[in-house]
């Protein structure tokens, strides 16, 4: 499902732009701003990341914003219900992305369950390595979801086949090692590392970890199918608001 809708998205455009958000931060009312203007922006698809106190795949600045969404109270429950609310009102894919303690203590299957009542497609699980995640993996297919898996430039072609055979939807691949919000090299290692990415699965690429402007965006074209803006959004509407955001987005690429 997820799968069908990039590639028919790739017949009119030769870049998706997947877009990030911390539920609650700076509020629930705010989150919804956010994906509004987002949408309106031309975004293709966009993570929801529910909030947790050690989200050890990220940077500082998205850091800072798990800590200020729980300190005002975000909970799994109050993602939820905002996650319904934006898949009912804006007609693009919709992904979780948290932690596997999130999923372990909501429970696995029920978490997955609730998914589908609230319209996601997908999750990522930056630290559920495929060997671990058997019940996440069996629940995910129950409810038709698509898990997605993350390749880095340390993983060998090896492994990447391997972890391809447990995805759906699209591989997230990071694009250097470390955490979300430190610059990146765009240059012909990060090109070499993408072509042993697409060699190791017929799924679509996603790049994310660095990417902020669009010489980065017109530099994943062609190598990779869609570019993942996270840290760089949460700064600009930290600064300039969230006007500045949307206009962000739209220069981002040919619309």
């Amino acid at each position: 499902m997820l799968e069908s809708y990039l590639r028919d998205r790739l017949k009119q455009r030769d870049i998706l732009i997947m877009t990030h958000i911390v539920i609650g931060y700076p509020s629930f009312e705010e989150s919804f701003g956010i994906v509004e203007t987002m949408v309106n922006a031309g975004v293709d698809l966009m993570e929801l990341q529910i909030p947790f106190s050690e989200p050890i795949a990220d940077g500082p600045v998205i850091l800072h914003a798990n800590q200020k969404a729980l300190s005002a109270g975000a909970s799994v429950q109050k993602c939820f219900e905002f996650a319904r609310k934006v898949t009912r009102a804006f007609d693009i894919p919709f992904l979780f992305m948290s932690y596997y303690n999130i999923l372990f203590k909501y429970g696995v299957d029920r978490f997955s369950e609730r998914m589908v009542q609230d319209g996601l497609q997908g999750a990522i699980v930056p630290d559920l390595p495929h060997e671990e995640g058997a019940d996440y993996l069996n629940a995910m297919d129950r409810h038709s979801l698509a898990p997605i898996f993350i390749f880095s430039p340390t993983t060998s072609d090896e492994r990447m086949k391997a972890i391809a055979s447990f995805a759906k939807g699209f591989i997230y691949c990071v694009a250097r090692k470390g955490v979300t919000g430190i610059d990146t090299d765009f240059s012909d290692q990060l090109e070499g590392y993408l072509g042993r990415c697409r060699a190791a699965t017929d799924l679509p690429l996603a790049l994310g970890f660095g990417v902020k402007d669009r010489a980065d965006v017109d530099f994943i074209k062609g190598k990779a199918d869609i570019a993942v803006i996270g840290t760089q959004t949460i700064r600009l509407m930290e600064k300039e608001g969230i006007n500045a955001v949307g206009k962000f987005i739209k220069g981002l690429r040919d619309r």
